[in-house]
């Protein structure tokens, strides 16, 4: 667990969402858990679901996602409010977290799903080499070499379709909270900028990588390290992933970032931000499926700051931040944790 760093830190990854096209494919973000519902852009899940107005919301939504899913079943029950709530859910873009086996299949469904609508795929890649420090969603590539296939997979099914990636949750804050080990210090930096090298040398990619959160510590302790990993030829940061932060805390964060890493632009994971941070119960599972959350602001690029590209979602609202509070494996559909986001918000 994260007693040390105790309420301030969070692991997007115990959080990551399950993404996989297919029976044989493998679950993005928690692959050893062997949980996590499938996502398949090419089929319906039954439930009238509706793309957002792009000139606001470029991003497409998944009609296969579990929330839409959830909206079908709750439609088929005759449970009409229920189902109402859940479309909040349902019909908001949330990011697609590609796997570990097949990343060309899935990147490249995505992508053309998303080409189809009109719309940008958002895509989570989450595969680093000792990913999550051990925790509940612990792997990634088995070394520095599989991790580079993994990417050219990724590229190669993206091609010349528009896509926005958020390039590997927690892998720098964990280079500098001391939770990934000295001796892969090394490797992670060079495997960053070789993968934002790839990414970028595709026609219509922006690539964030992600930059940690409002609450973990402070800019001045990131901001080299996100030089070393690259940041130059990235468009830019992602912030708040998984996490509760609120929009503003978040804004402030990454103001302060963007000015010590040459004025980049960031993104702000709002999915679940409507209440703020829990603060409540044991500090060391804050961030394990905390109660009284709610959904935060909706996707879009019609944001209250020029810095801040996009408030998007990245992680996806429903889904278990691991075995806790009653919740399922990390990545799994929660219809109840689900229900409750959606009753808090405020949309």
């Amino acid at each position: 667990m994260y007693g040390m760093r105790g309420d301030t830190f969070l692991s997007a990854g115990v959080r990551a969402s399950a993404t996989v096209l297919g029976a044989a494919l493998l679950i993005a973000g928690c692959s050893s858990s062997g949980g996590g519902d499938k996502d398949d852009p090419e089929e319906s899940s039954g439930a009238r679901i509706t793309q957002q107005p792009k000139e606001a919301d470029p991003f497409w939504v998944n009609p296969a996602g579990n929330a839409a899913k959830q909206v079908a079943t709750y439609d088929k029950a005759g449970k009409d409010d229920d189902a109402e709530q859940i479309r909040k859910i349902a019909e908001q873009p949330t990011g697609q977290w590609i796997g570990t086996e097949n990343p060309e299949q899935e990147a490249r469904g995505f992508t053309e799903a998303a080409d189809k609508a009109d719309r940008t795929a958002l895509l989570v890649l989450y595969n680093i080499p000792h990913r999550d420090c051990g925790q509940y969603s612990q792997g990634g590539a088995a070394d520095g070499n599989a991790y580079r296939t993994w990417i050219d997979g990724v590229a190669a099914g993206i091609g010349d379709r528009s896509a926005t990636v958020i390039l590997e949750p927690d892998a720098v804050l964990h280079l500098v909270d001391g939770c990934t080990q000295d001796e892969f210090h090394e490797e992670r930096y060079d495997l960053l900028q070789g993968a934002i090298t790839k990414l970028k040398s595709l026609k219509n990619t922006q690539v964030y990588l992600d930059a940690g959160n409002a609450g973990w510590g402070h800019p001045d302790q990131i901001f080299e390290p996100l030089q070393w990993a690259g940041i130059d030829k990235a468009d830019g940061f992602s912030v708040n992933v998984s996490n509760f932060y609120s929009t503003e805390d978040s804004i402030k964060y990454g103001k302060e970032l963007s000015a010590k890493v040459g004025g980049k632009h960031f993104v702000i994971d709002t999915s679940r931000n409507g209440n703020g941070p829990y603060t409540g119960g044991d500090a060391d599972e804050r961030w394990c499926n905390p109660p009284g959350r709610a959904l935060g602001e909706t996707p879009t690029t019609k944001t209250a700051d020029d810095l801040v590209d996009a408030y998007v979602w990245v992680k996806r609202p429903g889904e278990s931040d691991g075995e806790c509070k009653g919740g399922p494996k990390a990545g799994q559909w929660w219809a109840e944790y689900a229900l409750k986001l959606a009753k808090a918000s405020t949309s």
